[in-house]
Parts: C-alpha cells; sequence; structure tokens
C-alpha cells in the first residue's frame, strides 16, 4: 500500500465531503502572467491544478498542449524556471507537475524532487515512466513526500489495473480515451467503463482525463469517478489570447456544473 500523501489526504477528504474533484491544467510558462492563471483556477474552485512543464518530446499530448509546450519553450521556458516561479505562488490547493522523465532524469531525482516540493508541488505525473521502471525515481519523490500519480488507460488489465492502483499515490488518473491529449465532441463510452473498473478496484479518490472539453462532458466524466481533469481546452483557449481572469471564469462553469451535478 502506497503511503498516504499529502496530495491524497487533501483531495479524499473533499471527495468524502460529497464534492465532485476539479483538476484543470495550465502549461507553465505559457506566458508572462501564467502564475496568475495558477491563482484565478485556484480563486474559481479548484481542488488542484495540474502544471505542465513543456517538454520537446511529448509523446503524450495532443496537437493544443503541444503547441502550448512550443510556445512556452520558444519563450525560453524550462524546468528551472517553472519552479523558481512558482516559488512565489501560493494557490491554496494543491499543485501537481505533469512533466516527462528525461527532465526529471536530467535534473537528478533526488534534486527534483527537493526543488518540486521547495516550489509547492504535492505531485508529479510521468506518463512515459511505467511503473516496472519507475524503482530509481519513487524512492527520492517518497522521501519528501511528492505524489507519484499513475496513469490507467482503457486498454490496461484487470490485473495490472489493481496493481497500478495500489501504487499509484495521491489520485488515480484515469485515461478517458485512447490516444493523445485534446479536446473532443463527445465524450468516449471508455471512460465510463474505466471509471467503474477503477472505483471497483480502489478506494484512493479517482479522477478522468483527456477529450473533456466542456461543463457538460466535465459532469459525464465525473458520474462514475470522483473529478475531472481539464486540460486541452483551457490551453485553446489560452492560446488564443484569453486572461486569467477569462480563464478563471471558465473553471467557474465546470465548477458550478459539477457541484449542480
Amino acid at each position: 500500500m502506497a503511503e498516504v500523501t499529502a496530495l491524497e489526504q487533501h483531495l479524499r477528504a473533499l471527495r468524502d465531503g460529497g464534492r465532485k474533484l476539479l483538476v484543470p491544467y495550465v502549461t507553465g510558462g505559457l506566458g508572462d502572467d501564467w502564475t496568475e492563471v495558477v491563482r484565478a483556477f485556484a480563486a474559481a474552485g479548484a481542488d488542484a491544478i495540474e502544471v505542465g512543464i513543456p517538454f520537446s518530446d511529448p509523446v503524450m499530448d495532443g496537437p493544443t498542449i503541444q503547441e502550448a509546450s512550443e510556445a512556452a519553450l520558444a519563450a525560453g521556458t524550462n524546468l528551472p524556471s517553472i519552479l523558481t516561479e512558482l516559488h512565489d505562488v501560493d494557490a491554496g490547493v494543491p499543485l501537481v507537475a505533469m512533466t516527462y522523465v528525461n527532465l526529471v532524469f536530467h535534473a537528478g531525482y533526488a534534486r527534483f524532487a527537493a526543488e518540486a516540493i521547495a516550489a509547492h508541488l504535492d505531485g508529479v505525473v510521468l506518463p512515459d515512466l511505467p511503473m516496472e521502471e519507475a524503482g530509481e525515481w519513487l524512492p527520492h519523490g517518497d522521501a519528501v513526500g511528492l505524489a507519484t500519480v499513475q496513469l490507467a488507460s482503457p486498454l490496461t488489465p484487470d490485473d495490472r489495473l489493481a496493481d497500478l492502483c495500489e501504487r499509484s499515490q495521491g489520485f488515480v488518473y484515469g485515461v478517458n480515451l485512447l490516444g493523445v491529449t485534446g479536446e473532443r465532441t463527445e465524450l468516449a463510452s471508455s471512460s465510463t467503463v474505466l471509471a467503474k473498473r477503477l472505483k471497483a478496484v480502489t478506494d484512493l479518490p479517482v479522477v478522468m482525463g483527456f477529450g473533456i472539453a466542456t461543463p457538460e462532458q466535465g459532469v459525464a466524466a465525473a458520474a462514475h469517478a470522483d473529478g475531472v481533469v481539464v486540460a486541452s481546452a483551457l490551453m485553446r483557449e489560452r492560446l488564443d489570447g484569453a486572461s486569467p481572469e477569462q480563464l478563471g471564469d471558465r473553471v467557474a462553469e465546470f465548477r458550478a456544473a459539477l457541484d449542480r451535478g
């Protein structure tokens, strides 16, 4: 059984109180005021915030997040700059980094873990690090209380699903659909199936992501899970010029819809 982290305690308490969890995403470094987006998300009712750390080969990201990452990298964003800027952000809700293991490996596992905690991060999602290969990384995250969140896909077999949930920390990230991230016109039926499978094998908070573009889709994805991640839809608006305040208003729409059920 994975050790209970501060991220899990926070989300579990909200879930157990009857709240559907909302985790919006922002690409770190996308605009000089990107940390204001973090604050706006928190003020709008986010329960945690996913901070994307751009990488040049984002194998799991769709066109929108890739475009956002490329824009941030072109502006000079890198891992140290994001962590430095997060030092001054007191969002009041947990922050979870989403990045690729190459960046973490080159920073040094122990150094990254320590600097992530110093930057007020509570967890990390490493989509290209299989749980069987996470042995070198996990002790460093565990040592500082940085939760390593595992992803489960619609193709994950039952025996592996149970093992993955056992090893996940903070929450389990359910992938709604096959393929990369990105907005979709309708929610895949695989979302409901996977959410039910996850809830059957774990009491960790189950948060579904990938392809959630509207508040209505968020409600549908959360119906059999504990909450949702909203990423590409928000970053599309950001790329189109949305301000932190406008993005906060958008997150507030998702919050209101989830609260209505």
